[in-house]
């Protein structure tokens, strides 16, 4: 089972076309980014938290095998069982091993974006197992056939209008027809058809925001309580989590959890956060007879080695970054083409399916820096996507005539004199000709842009002179 090839391009210009997308991301600025804004604002230390927090993944990481090792000892010693997988295939299989162990027919599922690498219900499904995804929003994805658009809202790019539709076509054979006005109402009748699914799981399947070395635990937080119900109701309790996730104490998790939740919706902390430690005890109340956890590494063991790229794996999975996006709030996720989207799906994709496979994603930014300035771990995405495009020239996969015109640029950028005088007499050049529109429709080597805006002109003068004179955007 190999990973699709994004079709970026075509993809986006469909997302730009698509009104009911649209109207969907608005919803963005309205929501996770004003209430990230507003948490921060009655949080003075999170400068402080931010940089404790990078400081304990850049630990983790330059000591990972250490850490992941006495993770798999303190698992053990709780009672339960650590499986390592290389990569995505190897996942599928301990899962489905499982799975046939605890004789699976039906299994609940948290949601889990490292689920959605390895492709795990595509599996469970050939394997005649069903797999029932528990988050609001994967289930309504699950009914819509889709995947995740974003990674903590993995509905946000359907309308109310749209989910309703989905529930009145899917749920009419339990009985549920009436109208739904509100999203208190479809929540309550997600429950209703989620209830009898809990019970009726022979295995969950949770992913994990963090792994504790010290404790052996897995840290799932949600804001609705399904982790919990998926994970100590069915008899099996699987985790699925990549090798990075792992953190070294349970004091190093509260400094993260604190950052991902302002990071994430602006919420101080989420509604749920649970800490899973090996199967149930004789004097538990509830919980799994059997706790497995399946590590992937599936490319993360050399992006680790990677001086260029190991950076992006303090990632903790908020969002941030694809929220603050100017091209993501315009296309959504789904245009990205594989599991992670936005700017850590552009710098984290080529790394994990191959450069040449993911060769538009890198370039489909400005670089503005937004991504950057919000991500709660200092990841230096803008840098980490610069990287990406200069590996792809220095491995040919950029186009001829890109390759062509980048070194034209580089020459024109060698001679500030010839630079300044070229680019003077174009911008005037450019003026001119849209004298009458203020814009071009459509412009020779502009293509991208004027298939689906018009291209400012030019006022004149060139950035340098307007930054000479004392101008600042």
């Amino acid at each position: 089972m190999s990973a699709p090839r994004p079709q970026f391009k075509a993809q986006a210009g469909r997302a730009l076309r698509d009104a009911q997308l649209q109207h969907a991301l608005t919803h963005i600025r309205s929501g996770f980014v004003e209430n990230r804004r507003k948490a921060l604002e009655v949080l003075p230390e999170f400068e402080v938290l931010r940089r404790a927090g990078k400081a304990i993944k850049d630990h983790t990481l330059a000591n990972l095998d250490l850490y992941l090792e006495r993770f798999e000892r303190e698992v053990q010693a709780s009672g339960g069982q650590v499986h390592w997988a290389g990569d995505a295939a190897e996942a599928r299989e301990i899962v489905l091993r499982l799975c046939a162990e605890a004789g699976a027919r039906t299994v609940t599922k948290g949601k889990s974006m490292i689920g959605e690498e390895i492709a795990i219900n595509a599996a469970l499904e050939a394997a005649g197992i069903e797999p029932v995804e528990t988050d609001l929003g994967e289930y309504i994805i699950q009914l819509a056939g889709e995947t995740p658009s974003h990674i903590i809202a993995p509905a946000l790019h359907k309308t109310r209008a749209q989910i309703v539709a989905l529930f009145r076509k899917h749920h009419a054979q339990y009985g549920l027809s009436q109208a739904l006005e509100s999203v208190p109402e479809i929540v309550d009748e997600a429950r209703q058809v989620l209830r009898d699914r809990y019970f009726q799981a022979d295995v969950g399947i949770t992913g994990a925001n963090f792994l504790i070395a010290e404790t052996g635990s897995a840290v799932v937080v949600t804001n609705e309580g399904n982790g919990d119900l998926t994970a100590t109701l069915p008899k099996t309790h699987i985790v699925l989590a990549s090798l990075e996730k792992v953190v070294p104490t349970r004091e190093d998790v509260n400094v993260l959890l604190r950052l991902l939740a302002r990071s994430a919706t602006g919420q101080a902390f989420t509604a749920y956060t649970s800490f899973f430690t090996g199967p149930r005890r004789t004097d538990d109340l509830d919980g799994p007879d059997r706790f497995h956890v399946v590590l992937v590494d599936n490319g993360r063991s050399v992006i680790a080695g990677d001086s260029d790229f190991h950076e992006v794996l303090r990632c903790i999975r908020c969002g941030a970054c694809m929220n603050h996006c100017p091209v993501y709030n315009a296309i959504g996720g789904h245009a990205y083409g594989w599991v992670y989207p936005g700017p850590i799906g552009a710098v984290l994709t080529p790394l994990l399916i191959g450069e040449e496979q993911a060769a538009d994603l890198p370039n489909a930014s400005t670089l503005c820096g937004r991504c950057e300035a919000v991500c709660p771990m200092s990841i230096p995405l803008p840098g980490l996507l610069r990287k990406h495009r200069e590996r792809q020239y220095a491995e040919r996969i950029v186009p001829p005539r890109q390759r062509l015109a980048l070194r034209a640029w580089a020459w024109l950028a060698q001679r500030p004199a010839f630079y300044h005088l070229s680019t003077r007499a174009g911008m005037r050049l450019l003026r001119l000709l849209a004298r009458r529109h203020g814009r071009f429709h459509r412009l020779p080597l502009a293509g991208g842009w004027t298939a689906n805006r018009d291209l400012p002109a030019p006022q004149g003068e060139t950035f340098l002179a307007a930054w000479k004179r004392g101008e600042r955007p």
